[in-house]
């Protein structure tokens, strides 16, 4: 069976993204690796030595977030864009509505959650760090 994981790229907040993350979707971090404490770490500016250089999230349901920091040392550059979307399938309205209230919390509904032609219960956000979200419960699939 293919798996699908999903890597964030963050610039000096990956730790707080996904401790949010953990907050909604529960699980364990099953990688939690800081640059300082790479080969050539200690050579590192101060700053740069606690960002995240690899961080995982195995959430409860089973499905895997990953996460990295930026250095600006390394000229890298993030362009916050909008071509990703998580799509979150869900088991009942009610955890569309949890969902969806937790993750646009700070953030910006881009389709409310309503219920579509398509036979879904669905809504549309983007979260404080920039994520963009689909949340769904399809009653076609689930009924």
């Amino acid at each position: 069976m293919q798996s699908i994981t999903t890597y964030f790229h963050f610039m000096g907040n990956s730790e707080q993204a996904m401790n949010f993350y953990k907050s909604i979707f529960g699980g364990e971090f099953t990688a939690f690796t800081r640059f300082g404490d790479t080969p050539g770490g200690e050579n590192m500016e101060p700053h740069e030595r606690n960002r995240m250089m690899h961080l995982a999230l195995t959430t409860r349901s089973g499905a895997v977030l990953m996460a990295t920091d930026f250095l600006d040392s390394m000229e890298q550059q993030l362009h916050t864009g909008n071509n990703v979307s998580l799509v979150v399938n869900t088991d009942s309205e009610e955890e569309v509505d949890s969902l969806f209230q937790a993750l646009s919390a700070g953030g910006t509904v881009e389709m409310p959650v309503n219920r579509t032609f398509w036979g879904a219960y669905f809504g549309m956000c983007q979260d404080k760090f920039g994520i963009k979200w689909m949340i769904n419960y399809h009653h076609a699939i689930n009924n």
